[in-house]
């Protein structure tokens, strides 16, 4: 096991070599970057200001791009962002005007706290909630609640999220429909600022998680029910073990196995938002970052994000290889 984590570890690097060449490439060749921006933000301010059109002379035009490092050819920029990355640089936002690092992080607490509280509520409640349904096969509470969960797998969550917002924000006020904290948040207690949170976040968790509760209840429950057709159960049953007693002591194992999968999850957490959850709430995590990146042409935090999160990304699969030793010992990765 200790080989092939190794071997993973030392994959990453081509492979995360190759993502980054590859984003770097397709931004360079879309239109309009920060130069041109820039360019149109001044010719824009003087036409606000009553005053003639803005010429860009030359000169000044070799200037901006030296400011912005485009005087150099696009592999050798490649080469230093690349260097600069290994250094701990991530560079400098050319929208906020500073440093990548401070920007992103300044968006990572409401993405870190939607993230971790619906990757953790979805666990602690859609493994007990498809093993039950996996027992109680085809009966009553199988099938009406099969109906809701497939209902919620199939509307969007950004949907789900204004209807919310209409029923329970709107029309019975129960919830805030945008914002994570009150404008008083400040002046609250330790305990008021909790219930504040709490308050704010309830709708929009529902939106983020309404999928992924759908999936991993559907997923527990299938790949339980196939487990207790198997012949170690029927051997179990024979031994004098209650039903749900050998489902739970011999079957439940094996059958959080698919569910492994998901658990690589928990590393890219902070890129699990969506943005249209996020615009709908007024959210400004690292959907609406990525987002507004991409609009601004913000090469530096576009290509952080993505470096970052396919760094994320192969340890969440390395971490599901694991886990699914830890679950099953049986397994054996050579």
């Amino acid at each position: 096991m200790t080989a092939y984590i190794l071997r993973r570890l030392l994959l990453m690097v081509p492979t995360i070599l190759g993502i980054t060449l590859i984003v770097f490439v397709l931004i360079q060749l879309l239109p309009g970057g920060p130069v041109e921006q820039l360019i149109s933000q001044i010719r824009a301010a003087s036409e606000e200001s009553g005053g003639d059109r803005v010429r860009i002379s030359e000169q000044e035009l070799e200037n901006i791009n030296a400011y912005y490092g485009f005087d150099k050819p696009a592999y050798l920029r490649y080469v230093t962002w690349l260097w600069n990355i290994i250094r701990g640089d991530l560079g400098t936002s050319y929208v906020y005007k500073e440093p990548v690092g401070e920007v992103i992080l300044s968006k990572i607490p409401v993405s870190a706290t939607f993230g971790i509280t619906s990757f953790v509520l979805s666990y602690l409640i859609c493994i007990p909630l498809g093993f039950w349904k996996a027992l109680s096969h085809r009966s009553l509470f199988d099938v009406s609640s099969s109906i809701g969960i497939l209902i919620g797998y199939v509307l969007p969550g950004y949907a789900a999220g204004i209807l919310m917002i209409m029923f329970f924000g709107s029309y019975l006020d129960w919830f805030p429909i945008s914002g994570f904290v009150s404008d008083n948040f400040e002046r609250l207690g330790f305990w008021g600022k909790a219930l504040d949170i709490l308050h704010h976040m309830t709708l929009p968790l529902i939106a983020y998680m309404l999928s992924q509760f759908a999936l991993l209840t559907l997923l527990m429950r299938n790949s339980l029910l196939d487990e207790l057709n198997k012949d170690y159960m029927k051997t179990a049953l024979v031994k004098g073990l209650r039903f749900d007693e050998a489902a739970r002591k011999h079957a439940l194992r094996n059958a959080l196995i698919p569910l492994a999968t998901n658990i690589g999850e928990i590393f890219t957490i902070l890129f699990a938002s969506t943005l249209l959850i996020e615009r709908v709430f007024d959210l400004d995590g690292m959907g609406k970052l990525f987002f507004d990146s991409m609009v601004g042409r913000d090469y530096n935090v576009v290509l952080a994000l993505i470096f970052i999160l396919s760094i994320l990304t192969m340890l969440g699969r390395l971490f599901s290889d694991i886990s699914y030793v830890i679950i099953n010992p049986r397994i054996k990765f050579d």
